[in-house]
């Protein structure tokens, strides 16, 4: 366990970030963006333009939602929400109408800005809620923001809401998680002792900013770095970011570094300018590991955190890392340190604490945990105990400190960095007709870490693709199994509950990443 110390700066807020670096260097880069500079002179103008028109919008604490790729407005959005007194919702682009739509009704969205190509399908979805306003950000946006009522900006508090961001759980409809100024500051406090950022960085962001992980650009904002903002990640185009504008440090998935590596235009002096590798999702292989290291100069940093904790709360530093390759291997199974900012202790199934080497479920303790589940009192209650956030990943401490992952309580899979909660997708599985029961398990894969994989035992005989239809109707792509493994009857344990630690045993056995 760790001891929790305050976060100094804890009273500044999430959206005077960019002023505070307008005021210090209005003309330093704040966005790289398809080649375009956008300094902190300019991102603030936007922010303030944006804010006073929310702000002449509705009443203070309407929650107004995007639904985008990555592009200069989201990052505008996600300080110009806040500072008007809104509640930003981001959306998962790559969720289906559905799932959007119960998100849009669940947090009572009044306004929703977004891609023409994202919008489209919503739009024409029979329960899309007629009473939101509905911006293009490509198309509408610079006349809705040039000809709409202009608010003032009304005072904000540390407690304010300023993001609810749905995350899988385990009871299969996702939960808001409601992100304050104090959680997010805070977060972002603890993400610079665990990652120092210098203010001459150019950092390389591809991970999409409807995620938490979008917390590593307002780091570099804060402390007066640029962010090269890619729209996804490409790794040509992330190779040629890294010649051209000298990339310093950036965040990736190890999928993502194995792209790189495995790039025909890859050269060693491609990486020569970056720093630093952020990476999290998943762990890393030791034998990606050592061919980073023998092919660049690149430290690696992988972080532990959740979508309630705005951010991380451990970190395995680069020090870390080279220790891993010359005496303990283990350590890239960890997930590093808790930061001093936080309390984490593990706790076994009656609630006692656990001593080293002994598996318990991961408890939280830090002024960055969420407020709450957007009106969902229970589901708060019962993460929320006694102060401390209840995470539902097992884990355990060795004798140095170090924390391990060694379960998802929740039974969740993470493909790509994606989380996919098991039971949502058996819940959609068993409203086919064809269903009696199933089981959904992740599987390892070389390229994912996992994939979903469905054990159904049918009523009657169906196809894969009849199956694949069905959840594609109600379910984002990569939720939906790829692989589909038919079975007389589901294992049961002797609690009478499906034994999925079996089935991945036995199936996982002949999994690609096996």
């Amino acid at each position: 366990m760790s001891g929790q110390s305050a976060s100094p700066g804890a009273s500044t807020l999430l959206h005077q970030l960019p002023a505070r670096q307008a005021a210090r260097q209005a003309q330093a880069t704040a966005l790289w963006w398809r080649g375009r500079a956008i300094d902190y002179g300019t991102l603030n103008k936007q922010v303030l333009s944006l804010a006073g028109r929310l702000a002449g919008t509705g009443v203070r604490g309407d929650r107004v939602a995007v639904l985008a790729w990555n592009c200069p407005e989201f990052v505008a959005l996600i300080y110009a929400v806040p500072a008007s007194g809104r509640i930003l919702v981001p959306l998962n682009a790559r969720l289906a109408p559905a799932e959007w739509i119960y998100q849009l009704q669940a947090a009572g969205v009044t306004t929703l800005l977004g891609d023409a190509d994202l919008l489209q399908p919503l739009l024409q979805h029979p329960d899309f809620p007629e009473t939101i306003t509905v911006i293009d950000l490509h198309k509408d946006y610079v006349s809705w923001l040039e000809t709409g009522p202009v608010g003032t900006l009304p005072p904000a508090a540390a407690d304010d809401p300023v993001w609810i961001l749905y995350t899988s759980g385990s009871t299969g409809r996702p939960k808001g998680a409601v992100l304050t100024h104090r959680s997010f500051m805070a977060g972002l406090h603890s993400a610079a002792l665990g990652r120092p950022v210098q203010p001459n960085d150019r950092y390389l962001y591809p991970f999409p900013l409807f995620h938490v992980a979008a917390h590593n650009v307002l780091l570099q904002h804060q402390h007066g770095a640029a962010v090269i903002l890619c729209r996804s990640f490409d790794a040509t185009e992330t190779l040629h970011a890294c010649r051209e504008l000298q990339v310093t440090t950036m965040s990736l998935a190890p999928t993502m570094i194995a792209m790189l590596l495995d790039h025909p235009q890859f050269s060693r002096a491609d990486l020569s300018t970056v720093r630093t590798i952020g990476y999290g999702a998943s762990a890393m292989p030791e034998t990606l590991l050592r061919r980073l290291l023998a092919e660049t100069d690149v430290g690696l940093c992988q972080s532990y955190g959740m979508t309630e904790l705005s951010g991380s709360v451990a970190f395995l530093t680069v020090t870390d890392h080279q220790r891993a390759t010359q005496e303990r291997p283990e350590l890239l199974q960890s997930v590093g340190k808790p930061l001093p900012t936080v309390e984490i202790k593990l706790v076994s199934d009656t609630a006692q604490a656990c001593a080293p080497g002994e598996r318990g479920e991961i408890l939280v303790k830090a002024s960055q945990c969420m407020r709450e589940y957007w009106q969902q009192p229970a589901e708060t209650a019962d993460a929320l105990r006694d102060g401390w956030l209840h995470t539902g990943d097992i884990g355990r401490f060795d004798t140095e400190g170090y924390l391990y992952i060694v379960d998802r309580k929740k039974d969740m899979i993470i493909s790509g960095g994606e989380n996919i909660a098991s039971r949502e997708v058996e819940e959609v599985l068993r409203r086919h007709p064809a269903v009696r029961d199933c089981a959904v398990i992740g599987l390892p894969h070389p390229r994912w870490g996992e994939t979903p994989c469905a054990v159904v035992q049918l009523i009657a005989d169906t196809s894969d693709a009849a199956l694949d239809d069905h959840c594609r109707q109600w379910l984002a792509a990569y939720k939906t199994p790829k692989r589909w493994i038919r079975v007389a009857a589901l294992p049961l344990n002797a609690a009478g509950k499906v034994d999925k630690p079996s089935l991945r045993h036995i199936y996982g056995e002949n999994s690609p990443g096996h």
